[in-house]
């Protein structure tokens, strides 16, 4: 039998502090938000995290569906460099380390309240490797479209980003309470979130 919601927002809080609740229909899903990752992310077709390999849109909404609530994890950071790199989440490389694994952590902590459905998604792309095995295979000039042959090293922390999947994080955001901007420049504080779906 799953806890109640308060409870297992007290024990969720012991993983990650910063959380909010939500209603899932607060959550917007638009198909226009993978051209940002197809058409302006260095990172698209890099990570097994983001697309083509990440759910579509239309498998978002459909998933969606099947949920009632979940939760918003907000994290503040700032670049771990000072010279930005070409791939932005390069500059935030160890406080995306710690979202991943902290999503994860969430994740498994709802589960075994009870929250069978927990799925946790992440925050632009994975760092957990140095290297995707994507991008290896790809510098190998290997073909990647047999998902089957594609191994994650971490198959089992990885999981897609918001974005990834068409969730327009800026209007879901809003949609919470929250008051996101789009800022001028990365060296600022940034606040990364991610989602934590439960029932």
């Amino acid at each position: 039998m799953s806890k109640d919601l308060d409870s297992l927002l007290s024990e969720l809080k012991t993983v990650h502090e910063d959380l909010k609740p939500i209603p899932t229909e607060l959550i917007v899903v638009a198909d226009w938000v993978r051209l940002k990752c197809r058409y302006g992310c260095r990172a698209y077709g890099k990570h097994l995290c983001c697309p083509p390999y990440s759910p579509t849109p239309q498998e978002m909404r459909a998933v969606l569906s099947a949920y009632r609530q979940a939760v918003l994890a907000r994290f503040e950071t700032k670049p771990d460099q000072k010279l930005l790199p070409k791939h932005i989440h390069h500059a935030f490389w160890n406080s995306l380390t710690k979202v991943h694994k902290t999503v994860y952590e969430l994740e498994r902590t709802a589960f075994l309240a009870g929250y069978y459905k927990a799925f946790g998604m992440a925050a632009l792309p994975c760092t957990l490797c140095e290297t995707c095995v994507i991008e290896e295979m790809l510098k190998k000039d290997q073909a990647v479209f047999d998902l089957d042959a594609v191994k994650c090293r971490h198959k089992e922390i990885m999981r897609p980003s918001m974005e990834a999947c068409g969730i327009d994080v800026f209007k879901t955001l809003q949609n919470a309470g929250y008051k996101p901007k789009v800022l001028g420049d990365c060296r600022e504080k940034v606040e990364l979130f991610c989602l934590v779906l439960l029932d």
